[in-house]
């Protein structure tokens, strides 16, 4: 029998608020544990919380770059458990009322094959049920701190952390379109500068629902839910063992059980962490200490005029305006600040193709071996433009502008100055050029006579010496052209 997957995820963005959801405590990574706290995170007794006005901003915008419905009044809500790093004994959420409902993305997506490429792209459109606005909890810490064989420490420096919940609708059918989908929420909230993104230090952190079901049957198999999973490559891993699990249980006759999970990347696997046979009853109220949010037509429209170009339209308008595969402009949009190099780049230069393959080939790899971004890349953009108009005149070669380019990154200096300091400039004397292909023939007869038998690959070798001679300086069109004439 075949089965199918059926995928649904929640998804937690940090918002980059300065301050917290409730107070003014600061929202900072990496500070002493328990440092950003006050009376109001930590859950004393009479401390109120007041609304953080850039939270529901950021919000806004992430609800709208995500096509939802921002309702005009939504309600906080006490959502009661008890877990130690929860101090109040109650997180505030948003419960049936939320901030935003009802949304559509349409996104870009491809099953893989064995090494990870992407197959075939397509486009695939998922439904978002809500977005609403929480309060994180704290952190509890279970290794590297003293007796921790014996004892969990708690850092809530992360509890009052402004979160937007993202619900989809189970609206995907592989790993590789959840993984996929993730990108690119994650590339919307760092298009809008509302979430940072960053994984690893969980900011952007992900629940995935998954069940499978006889294909071609409407009705849902048994959902197990794998929690906190904190990179893309673990969610699609994650999502790959727990399919092939359920459907080996299927095909054996057994029962699958509705369960939380958790993901081991060490041993590859799912582990069941708690039975969830019956839904959890948080006994939602309204937060008496906060009245409904409000907001009006007039403040929504004036949040949608703060939308940059999204993702998914700049990644169209690079295909159309300039050319590019539709995996060169995937790259190209990854991030807004690498869109806008290229963009500029492009613009200056001239030459759209050239801006993508300098910037895809080499300046991608430098900054990766020097572990840094665009926004550190000590290349200009006008620099690296200028360079281009130098190699599409010829001034210089491809072959020498290669070499100019390293300087760049390595100094920061402009093309001019590095082509100048180093006498890089093209030959484009014919009869230098002319002179050098004579003395080269003169001095190899025997891969002359070689060549003339028959041996054409050999042309290859008399471009490279003719290069070698000049130091890669002599114009490689005018070369091969000499070449061809002198060699017959």
């Amino acid at each position: 029998m075949e089965y199918e997957a059926v995928i649904g995820l929640e998804i937690h963005a940090q918002l980059k608020t300065k301050s917290k959801i409730f107070c003014g405590c600061s929202t900072r990574f990496g500070d002493e544990p328990n440092s950003n706290t006050c009376p109001v995170c930590l859950g004393l007794p009479g401390a109120l919380p007041v609304l953080n006005r850039e939270a529901v901003e950021m919000a806004g915008k992430a609800a709208l770059a995500l096509n939802l419905k921002i309702n005009n009044t939504s309600i906080f809500a006490r959502k009661n458990y008890f877990y130690p790093d929860l101090p109040k004994g109650y997180q505030i959420s948003q419960y049936d009322r939320p901030f935003s409902s009802h949304g559509l993305v349409e996104f870009q997506t491809s099953e893989r094959d064995e090494t990870g490429h992407p197959v075939q792209w397509r486009r695939k459109r998922v439904g978002i049920t809500r977005l609403h606005i929480e309060e994180d909890a704290g952190k509890s810490l279970h290794e590297g701190m003293p007796e921790s064989a014996r004892k969990s420490y708690v850092d809530l420096n992360r509890s009052g952390v402004p979160l937007a919940e993202i619900v989809t609708e189970p609206d995907l059918r592989s790993p590789w379109e959840a993984y996929d989908f993730v990108q690119h929420l994650r590339r919307t909230l760092q298009y809008v500068d509302v979430c940072d993104g960053n994984m690893e230090e969980g900011s952007l952190r992900c629940d995935a629902n998954v069940s499978v079901r006889p294909k071609g049957q409407e009705k849902f198999g048994t959902k197990a839910e794998i929690k906190n999973l904190n990179s893309f490559r673990f969610l699609q891993r994650a999502l790959e063992y727990e399919i092939k699990r359920q459907i080996r249980a299927l095909e054996n006759g057994e029962r699958i059980v509705q369960e939380t999970r958790l993901w081991s990347e060490r041993d590859g696997k799912t582990y069941p962490m708690r039975s969830k046979e019956e839904a959890h009853d948080y006994r939602y109220f309204p937060e008496p200490d906060l009245p409904p949010l409000i907001v009006s037509s007039e403040w929504v429209n004036r949040i949608r005029a703060l939308l940059p170009e999204l993702p998914e339209e700049k990644r169209q308008r690079f295909i159309d305006q300039y050319g590019l595969s539709i995996d060169d402009a995937g790259t190209l949009t990854a991030t807004r600040d690498l869109a806008d190099y290229y963009e500029a780049v492009a613009r200056q230069s001239g030459n759209a193709r050239a801006s993508a393959n300098w910037i895809l080939s080499e300046l991608l790899r430098e900054l990766k071996n020097a572990n840094a971004d665009i926004s550190q890349c000590p290349v200009a953009p006008q620099n690296l433009a200028a360079m281009i108009k130098l190699i599409d005149n010829g001034t210089i070669s491809g072959k020498i502008g290669k070499t100019v380019f390293e300087e760049m990154f390595a100094s920061g200096k402009p093309a001019e100055q590095i082509i100048e300091e180093k006498g890089l400039v093209q030959i484009t004397d014919l009869g230098e050029i002319e002179r050098t292909v004579q003395q080269v023939v003169a001095n190899n007869p025997k891969q002359v006579e070689q060549y003339r038998a028959g041996k054409a690959g050999l042309f290859g070798f008399f471009v490279g010496q003719v290069m070698k001679a000049t130091q890669g300086k002599a114009n490689p069109q005018s070369v091969n052209e000499i070449l061809k004439r002198i060699l017959g």
